[in-house]
């Protein structure tokens, strides 16, 4: 799949930043085009991987925002982004959209620029081109507190009723307690960004080698037509290196030569899908409400195994309870691990939108209360006590 990338805010451009860097590392090449919008100039400076003239400031003249971002102001996050959204458009003129089979917008959803401008990213893009637009949004932890959770809450309905399939990540689920908040954000960031990469960049045509059992863009595209929020599950293993000996030479020696290999190596990719889909999930979610299932194996060549393919596949209909499953490979010649990536597309059951919903109720209910104790306050500090005096005008 070959895509245009686009990170808004802080989290998204970070991740963004880590596929890029990651594509580097596997010699993949996923995103055709990159941006990374924000509304904050110290931020914006931040990625490593992102060229600098795919980077825009927006609401750097609004008196609001001047270049420092939101203050986590969702509200204010969406009026920036729609002030300058000619100023966006004419930094998506240079996607050349007919070498893009579609584009992804990553944005977290705990901030203001990410949960309040991404929405108007993702109106801009639809009004523009026809291709799928996908969103990457990331949820933030209960530990963030009140504010953010209430933001994402918002933002989440605003995401999943206008692209055509949001793929989740919850902070809660993956951050390390013995780390720090930095270290932790910056581990969460290199994770998806392997899970992301592994599962979309299945049926490049560059330097790889053909798949045996083809999984191209329209495969994945037929899975993310669901609608819905979606979710990945990912694992991998280390491959041997065996050197070619003398008996090698002379007699091929392949792994379907032997059924003994043959046997263990679908038992191994079987035992990876198993890994992958019972891992932890991007978004914890029931496997058994998705709607439809998507897998990638991505390694060398010789480490897939026609048995075990199929063996993984109707293994995940059992657990999915549907018989809309894809299992396809992505030949990486080079790679020193064999991978599977497991798309669970329009999940039902995810429990941790719930939490997040009920502590969003909660910190709206706890703001307006705290605004309406503040303004009574307020009156009482610049009133007498008996409501003698009357203001000037």
């Amino acid at each position: 799949m070959k895509l245009a990338t686009i990170g808004v805010g802080n989290a998204g451009s970070k991740v963004v930043d880590r596929m890029v860097e990651f594509e580097s590392e596997t010699n993949r090449n996923l995103c055709r085009h990159v941006h990374a919008i924000n509304t904050a100039r110290t931020d914006l400076a931040k990625p490593e991987y992102i060229p600098e003239e795919q980077r825009v400031l927006v609401g750097d003249t609004n008196q609001k925002s001047k270049g420092h971002g939101v203050g986590g102001d969702v509200e204010i996050g969406a009026e920036v982004m729609s002030a300058d959204i000619d100023e966006i458009r004419r930094a998506f003129d240079d996607i050349e959209i007919h070498n893009v089979d579609a584009i992804l917008v990553a944005a977290g959803l705990g901030g203001g620029t990410g949960s309040g401008g991404g929405p108007v990213v993702i109106d801009a893009l639809q009004d523009m081109y026809d291709e799928p637009v996908y969103a990457l949004g990331i949820l933030p932890g209960e530990y963030e507190g009140g504010r953010p959770a209430l933001n994402a809450a918002r933002s989440l309905q605003s995401f999943v009723n206008k692209v055509d399939n949001f793929i989740g990540f919850d902070n809660d689920a993956w951050r390390a307690r013995d780390q720090t908040i930095e270290e932790g954000y910056e581990e969460m960031n290199r994770e998806l960004a392997a899970r992301i990469v592994t599962l979309l960049a299945a049926g490049e045509t560059d330097d790889t080698d053909v798949a045996e059992n083809a999984m191209d863009s329209s495969d994945i595209i037929r899975t993310l037509a669901t609608d819905g929020v979606s979710s990945i599950g990912y694992a991998a293993t280390a491959v041997d290196a065996q050197p070619e000996g003398l008996l090698d030479r002379w007699g091929g020696g392949g792994a379907d030569d032997d059924p003994l290999d043959d046997a263990s190596q679908a038992t191994k990719i079987k035992s990876l899908v198993r890994r992958a889909t019972n891992s932890r999930l991007t978004l914890p979610c029931e496997v058994s409400s998705a709607e439809r299932v998507l897998v990638v194996l991505s390694g060398p060549p010789e480490e897939f195994s026609r048995k075990g393919i199929e063996s993984a596949r109707q293994w995940l209909e059992q657990e999915a309870e549907t018989v809309e499953v894809l299992v396809g490979d992505d030949p990486r010649e080079k790679s020193s691990q064999l991978a599977a990536a497991v798309l669970l597309s329009n999940v039902s059951g995810a429990s941790r939108i719930e939490t997040l919903q009920n502590q969003a109720v909660d910190a709206q209910e706890q703001i307006a209360e705290q605004q309406a104790a503040r303004e009574e306050k307020i009156n009482d500090l610049i009133t007498d006590e008996n409501d003698d005096l009357d203001p000037v005008v």
